[in-house]
């Protein structure tokens, strides 16, 4: 999944769940609410971001992006590191893999 190709499905608040973030993420980032990688430890790409903007995030998640269903309502707390789903919200439900 590229961040362009998927701009136009990324609403203000949502949570990114994704494989991993890299630079042409940087933009989108104020538009989120959290982000949760597979990928990263304390100095990646989707961390550091996060981190300036004041977001939620998870580094490191394996298998989220598996166990997380699109267009899920999802509870996140970076602090201590946890993600529970806790419904759906069927205005997103059509969306492709990892945006919430």
């Amino acid at each position: 999944m590229s961040p362009l190709s998927l701009t136009h499905e990324l609403p203000k608040g949502d949570v990114l769940v994704a494989y991993c973030t890299d630079i042409a993420w940087s933009p989108f980032f104020p538009l989120l609410s959290g982000v949760v990688t597979e990928l990263g430890g304390l100095i990646s790409h989707g961390a550091v971001v996060a981190r300036e903007y004041g977001i939620p995030c998870i580094v490191g998640a394996a298998g989220a992006t598996s166990a997380i269903r699109t267009g899920s309502m999802v509870r996140l707390d970076g602090s201590i590191g946890t993600l529970q789903e806790v419904g759906i919200h069927n205005t997103h439900a059509a969306k492709g893999p990892g945006i919430l």
